[in-house]
């Protein structure tokens, strides 16, 4: 079995490209650049895009993580990390059609929650455009963000999903 040592770069089927930043008995901790953070088996099925031997750690986990998260906030459009609710991990959500004969689509939940996480923090970019923007007065201003909070109150539905209150949408408040 081979052994990766902190700081390899791998390419996973399903997570895609990702950094080992800490390995156990028998997983390796990949921060991968679309899906966060993850344990793999090391037999799991992966590509080394770049092997690192398994040398003396000088750098803490926390250190390699911190400079990660920096480095995808800088290059993405992600605002923050973003945990789902535990009961959800590994789930799915299955979808029924109405129509009888037609098959249910089954979409790994993880991957829902990450598109939704991306559609609030897109919002969110889209309001502070707004707010910046030199073009419009504060009345056009007002009315955009008016929207904007009516979009946030139409995805309280998803709120479920987010392990922290924080992370939830909030929509207008009475």
């Amino acid at each position: 079995m081979r052994v990766l040592g902190i700081g390899s770069r791998i390419l996973h089927a399903d997570f895609g490209k990702g950094v080992v930043t800490n390995v156990s008995s028998n997983q390796y901790w990949v921060t991968f650049m679309d899906k966060g953070l993850e344990t793999i088996e090391m037999d799991a099925d992966f590509e080394v895009i770049e092997a690192i031997s398994n040398e003396v750690d000088t750098v803490s986990f926390f250190d390699v993580e911190s400079s990660l998260v920096a480095i995808l906030q800088k290059w993405s459009d992600a605002t923050q990390r973003v945990a789902i609710a535990d009961k959800w991990k590994g789930g799915n959500l299955v979808l029924e059609p109405g129509e009888v004969g037609m098959s249910n689509k089954e979409i790994p939940i993880n991957t829902f929650f990450h598109k939704i996480v991306m559609v609030r923090d897109r919002i969110r970019v889209m309001e502070q455009k707004i707010n910046s923007s030199k073009n419009l007065d504060d009345q056009e201003k007002v009315d955009l963000q008016q929207y904007v909070t009516r979009i946030y109150g139409s995805l309280t539905t998803f709120n479920v999903l987010f392990k922290n209150k924080s992370d939830h949408f909030v929509g207008e408040k009475s």
